[in-house]
């Protein structure tokens, strides 16, 4: 099982640079985005910065090193504290601050396009390589995030713009969150792969918007 697996460098460091600064900017701006709309809670614990070290998870970091070898499924940085009933326009506020993360790793990702392609042929492939994942993983977790599933920032997104009647039944959704996102990107897919049947519906939704992306940024095919 292990003889056969050939490490990549560029495309491990490419993607877990990438994965690091990515996580330090969404969450960033979710601290950021709170105090703006006048929340303090995350400002008092030190997350208003983007200093990498203030939003490592250790579990997250562990599982986005394994995502970066090719055979994780799931990372995340340290989540940032929000009191919804602290922030101005309050669950629509609450939608603004969720939605600021996400966005955070598509504008680094379309920063970075312009540099990657004007560096090929100018230095090396690499170096290129570095920067083309470290584009890859942030348009995966643009693309990932706002998926409407606890404890995803689509839930609070979602949640935030449905009319008031659906907030008594979304919000005990919340205590399932993580065997609700466990089954949908990990136990589905196994069992999938053991039917041999099409079994990975965050994937399925994942990819076109990915390669989408990709090709408005980059041109060219899939990222993976």
């Amino acid at each position: 099982m292990f003889n056969s697996f050939e490490f990549d460098a560029p495309r491990f460091f490419g993607f877990l640079l990438g994965f690091v600064i990515g996580t330090t900017f969404h969450e960033f701006m979710h601290a950021y985005s709170a105090l703006r709309l006048g929340d303090t809670t995350a400002q008092r614990e030190g997350r208003v910065t983007l200093n990498p070290a203030s939003h490592f998870d250790p579990l997250g970091f562990g599982l986005g090193v394994l995502l970066a070898l090719g055979i994780g499924f799931i990372a995340w940085g340290r989540p940032v504290p929000v009191n919804p009933y602290a922030l101005r326009f309050g669950r629509r506020g609450m939608s603004i601050v969720a939605v600021a993360g996400p966005i955070s790793n598509l504008v680094f990702a379309a920063v970075l396009a312009p540099l990657y392609k004007f560096s090929e042929g100018r230095i090396s492939s690499e170096a290129s390589t570095v920067l083309y994942y470290m584009i890859a993983i942030n348009l995966a977790l643009f693309a990932f995030n706002p998926i409407p599933i606890p404890p995803l920032d689509g839930f609070n997104i979602l949640s935030g713009i449905l009319p008031n009647a659906w907030v008594p039944i979304m919000q005990p959704i919340y205590r399932y969150s993580i065997p609700i996102l466990l089954t949908c990107v990990f136990f589905l897919p196994v069992i999938g792969n053991q039917l041999q049947i099409p079994l990975n519906p965050i994937q399925q939704a994942l990819l076109p918007v990915i390669s989408l992306l990709q090709h408005v940024l980059l041109g060219g095919g899939g990222l993976f």
